[in-house]
């Protein structure tokens, strides 16, 4: 249901309502420390660095899966993550196990999630080591994955698995294109850039609605680029709005304009945020699907809710306008107080995870109120993120 979250932005602060800030900083530092414990506890069960968590079975325990998959890069991210907070040589030693073990997906040409793959691995490990053979990777990884771009249509190709002439293009893949934009800028092809963009604008074209929700895929024609209808796999009905979708796309958005400057990728990204703040519920973690038919009891997904905390964080600093400044880093910290206490934490649980309950595929069944290791990627990331912002 909408909600006018400035409007209670205002009152708070023309009331003199309290700050909550000191309760949320105890709140993040307690819940990186409980996410510390978790993920030591999970290198310790695994030990194998060529298999990576997904998402939890129903006794709590991480099921895992190959270097192929696509979440497989998350696994490495967070252990990076932690060397990152703590400088701790373990913490080292573990992501650079896990990361080498995503090697041979630098030329695997056949998914587009080679960003989430490999630039959640071995681009944090760059960024905190400079270790020359991962920026090889890096670029490697990069013009692998250009060579699923089409300049007929404009955009890179997201599955193998449609109808031949169908070329399928997921809001998703707005996640990939920080790993060329970061690959042209540091020794890689130039025209990498121009692929990112184009990809962008034909994802503003094609999959966001009027209102600020979007479609999760979109089919184009092969041969034309002509758009052939506008669908989904993993949200309620092909109209209505899947929260995940939805949170990548302002996650894509605001780092669009982060590496562009280019206004419209701002715009977008606001306006797509201010649809998914407006269909929060109370506690701020959002439905697994916006339109879902039997809210309130339906799934929540708290994947959708780490991912947009920390979009919204990244939005909160680079928004020129001071009010949707203090809106974006409103929600961001109402969500994260949601996500770091009960239900939603694991703490106290069997669940070898952070967080709970969150949806990885309705519609098809699988992985419906489950820890997902993205779900946990993005949460100790988007804490992160709030502990290097200035306290208000």
């Amino acid at each position: 249901m909408a909600k006018n979250f400035l409007l209670l932005l205002i009152l708070a602060v023309f009331l003199g309502c309290p700050s909550p800030e000191a309760d949320l900083n105890e709140l993040v530092d307690t819940t990186l420390d409980f996410a510390e414990s978790q993920l030591e506890e999970a290198v310790q069960t695994i030990s194998d660095s060529t298999r990576f968590p997904n998402s939890t079975d129903e006794s709590g325990d991480w099921n895992v899966t190959k270097s192929s998959s696509w979440i497989a890069g998350f696994f490495p991210g967070c252990l990076w993550y932690m060397y990152e907070r703590t400088e701790e040589d373990r913490w080292k030693e573990w992501a650079e196990k896990w990361t080498a073990g995503m090697e041979p997906e630098k030329d695997n040409p056949g998914t587009h999630d080679l960003g989430f793959m490999i630039f959640n691995s071995f681009g944090h490990g760059h960024r905190l080591t400079e270790n020359p053979h991962y920026k090889d990777v890096i670029l490697q990884t990069a013009n692998t994955l250009a060579t699923r771009f089409d300049p007929d249509v404009g955009c890179i190709k997201s599955w193998d698995w449609m109808d031949e002439n169908d070329y399928p293009v997921i809001i998703d893949n707005m996640m990939n294109l920080e790993l060329l934009f970061w690959a042209a800028k540091n020794g890689g092809n130039s025209e990498w850039i121009d692929m990112a963009i184009r990809h962008a604008l034909n994802t503003i074209e094609n999959h966001v609605r009027p209102d600020g929700g979007t479609y999760h895929v979109v089919l184009y024609d092969q041969d034309t680029g002509e758009v052939l209808e506008r669908i989904t796999h993993q949200g309620y009905a092909d109209e209505s709005t899947w929260a995940r979708g939805q949170a990548w796309g302002i996650y894509g958005f605001t780092m669009t304009y982060r590496e562009t400057e280019d206004e419209r990728f701002l715009e977008t990204a606001q306006k797509m945020a201010d649809y998914f703040i407006d269909h929060l519920p109370e506690d701020f973690v959002p439905y697994w699907d916006f339109n879902a038919p039997n809210i309130p009891d339906e799934e929540r997904d708290t994947s959708a809710g780490a991912i947009a905390a920390s979009a919204l964080l990244e939005l909160s600093e680079l928004s020129a306008d001071q009010q949707k400044k203090l809106f974006y880093r409103y929600t961001a910290e109402n969500i994260l107080r949601s996500l770091c206490q009960k239900p939603y934490l694991a703490k106290g649980t069997d669940s070898a995870a952070v967080l709970l309950h969150g949806v990885g595929n309705k519609p098809g069944g699988k992985q419906i109120d489950v820890a997902l290791i993205y779900g946990d990627y993005y949460l100790i990331e988007a804490l992160l993120r709030y502990e290097r912002l200035p306290k208000s």
